[in-house]
């Protein structure tokens, strides 16, 4: 959804009309992007991506049906068979998905998204699923205290994970949807060479932002700029570089923080953070040697166990085989 911002603003802006559709509940479809969303203009046109486009004359006639006085509409869509080949699906599902017009959702929304802050859409749906009251939630919004009090809560925790999605939850104001949209991934690179040109393609794939960097200055001040998003990667040996580095992270509340290097390195580093002041927690938050053991060989394999680590971390979970869980796994086919 972050990608419609800037049209969501530039259409209330002009007094455009629009309406804004996103699943409440769905099952199956496959892997695809937790916050898709389309918004659909006067004429009927759709913008974004949801489901590849197998819906979006349904959604466009549903979006058109909206009358007077009523702030939202659930629908019902499924796909199955030839219509999964027909729109490139990895497979069929069904969706519950709620429209609501452009006017409903709070122009605060658009912005936070659009400067890719942290931020949560709760959005209350009456019984009949007519109606929707939407709220914003970012850290220090004065807008927070109008949500459910349990919506705002599991809000926030949703967003210190730092994974984007959709869930819904019954609470005791009635059923309420809860979008999250942590602020975007920041790789800041410390180092050059070929890894970190292929952990910056990495990153572009996983749709983060990454900066290489070679100074300890410029290095801190990205560090500096937006803490919460920013994933520090140290590939740099040089003292006068990783130890700014890593300090600036670790006391600046970096969202990850890695260095590559041996073992020998590492305590090389321990050592120097620990005379400039820093305890064990702080350098027990330091993923080195860095990377998930994907029996990595080569740069381009050591950038995809770099970044697989940092999605886990950022996650809060412990990194298992799938086949080897039991219950939802949060993933492919859920």
């Amino acid at each position: 959804m972050r990608e419609l911002a800037e049209t969501a603003r530039q259409w209330a802006a002009r007094g455009r009309t629009g309406v804004l559709a996103r699943p409440v509940t769905e099952q199956g479809f496959g892997p695809r992007h937790p916050t898709d969303a389309i918004l659909i203009d006067e004429g009927g046109d759709c913008h974004g991506t949801l489901y590849r486009g197998a819906f979006d004359a349904h959604l466009a006639t549903e979006a058109a049906a909206l009358t007077a006085g009523h702030t939202a509409r659930v629908c019902a869509v499924s796909v199955h068979d030839e219509e999964v080949k027909r729109a490139g699906l990895t497979c069929g599902g069904r969706a519950d998905v709620l429209l609501q017009p452009l006017a409903a959702i709070p122009a605060r929304w658009w912005t936070l998204l659009a400067e890719g802050a942290d931020a949560a859409l709760i959005t209350r749906l009456d019984a009949g699923r007519t109606r929707a009251v939407s709220f914003v939630a970012a850290p220090d919004d004065g807008t927070v205290a109008q949500g459910p009090v349990q919506a705002m809560e599991r809000a926030r925790e949703l967003l210190a994970r730092r994974r984007a999605g959709r869930e819904t939850h019954a609470t005791d104001a009635g059923l309420v949807l809860i979008e999250t949209f942590p602020a975007v991934p920041h790789l800041v690179i410390a180092g050059g060479g070929e890894l970190a040109e292929l952990l910056a393609a990495q990153a572009h794939l996983l749709g983060w932002q990454a900066t290489v960097t070679v100074t300890a200055q410029d290095t801190v001040k990205l560090l500096a700029d937006r803490p919460a998003a920013a994933c520090l990667i140290v590939l740099s040996h040089e003292p006068d570089v990783d130890i700014p580095a890593l300090h600036t992270a670790l006391t600046g509340g970096a969202a990850y923080v890695g260095a590559l290097g041996s073992r020998r390195t590492q305590a090389r580093r321990a050592q120097a953070l620990t005379e400039a002041g820093l305890d064990d927690a702080h350098l027990g938050r330091i993923h080195g040697p860095i990377g998930l053991d994907l029996g990595a060989r080569t740069p381009a394999e050591t950038a995809l166990a770099i970044c697989a680590e940092v999605l886990a971390a950022l996650d809060g979970r412990e990194v298992r085989i799938l086949r080897e869980q039991t219950g939802p796994t949060g993933a492919i086919g859920d």
